[in-house]
């Protein structure tokens, strides 16, 4: 392995390590009860009700939970998020795409259509979840009844769209005007230049994208499951876990953990992603942005 794949390697691995030890260091130098000035906490406190030892966070993982692990539980729980996940970033994708392939088309589209766009992504899902949930339950689908899984699927996609949505647009107007002219010379038309042109350079800007989208996936997937009340998923169970941290909330660190862990998980797809489309990463025709060149 060469030593650029070690450093790759050794920084997350670094970072980690640092975290951990200004946790331990926080609960050696930090009170108990935390530091307040006039009444007002301004450092936590760092009880093992609030603040747990790291290795307690991983020996917990072995304490039985029911007829299961703990470790067991979570592992169960994050495969289920985790379906939900990517079935989301999936939906996020193809609507995203789709968006930004018919502002690029149309310059109106995305003149009438883009603020809304950015708009939408200030309804908070807490509110937006029980909507879903409740129109949901109206809707049947070849005779199948809506699922509470879908919702959440549904949820997690209206994050997941926004980021895929606008770099895609932006690498869709990534072409120089020469470059695009040059195509129409050859009589390719609107399709043949957005497959062969427009696609490619898009790429550098749909990848980063679609980063941003499999974190806000994961993210809106745990909200969801919390905002409904929808058992199965690690969402759920960070809830169980807070409720059940009395004395000792190394399950509930355990569980973020797993939630970190999730979206680290899901990112990794993405790079699978990445991998097949690295021969795109500097497409030919790139420049700068022609915003009247449709």
């Amino acid at each position: 392995m060469s030593s650029a794949r070690w450093a790759r390697l050794a920084y997350p691995a670094g970072a980690l390590l640092l975290v951990a030890a200004a946790w331990e260091l926080i609960k050696v130098l930090v009170p108990e009860q935390g530091v307040s000035i006039d009444g007002q906490r301004v450092l936590p406190r760092t009880t093992d009700a609030a603040l747990p030892h790291v290795w307690s966070v991983f020996t917990v993982l072995g304490e039985a939970d029911g007829k299961r692990t703990v470790g067991a539980t979570l592992l169960n729980t994050a495969g289920f998020t985790f379906g939900l996940a990517m079935l989301a970033l999936l939906i996020g994708t193809a609507v995203g795409v789709a968006l930004a392939v018919l502002m690029q088309r149309f310059a109106f589209v995305e003149r009438g259509l883009l603020p809304y766009i950015v708009v939408s992504q200030t309804v908070p899902l807490i509110a937006l979840a029980p909507l879903v949930a409740g129109w949901g339950g109206k809707i049947v689908i070849a005779g199948e009844p809506w699922r509470p899984w879908m919702s959440i699927a549904v949820i997690a996609s209206y994050l997941a769209f926004f980021p895929v949505a606008v770099g895609m647009l932006r690498g869709l107007q990534a072409p120089s005007k020469a470059s695009v002219e040059l195509l129409y010379s050859y009589s390719a038309g609107w399709w043949d230049t957005l497959v062969h042109l427009r696609f490619p350079a898009a790429v550098p800007h749909f990848l980063p994208a679609l980063r941003l989208a499999a974190a806000a996936s994961v993210i809106g997937a745990v909200v969801a499951e919390i905002s409904t009340g929808t058992a199965g998923g690690i969402g759920r169970q960070i809830i169980v876990f807070s409720q059940q941290a009395t004395g000792d909330s190394s399950r509930l660190f355990a569980a973020v953990l797993a939630a970190a862990l999730l979206g680290i998980a899901v990112t990794g797809v993405v790079a699978l992603a990445e991998i097949a489309l690295r021969r795109y990463s500097r497409p030919a025709g790139a420049g700068r942005s022609s915003g009247g060149t449709r």
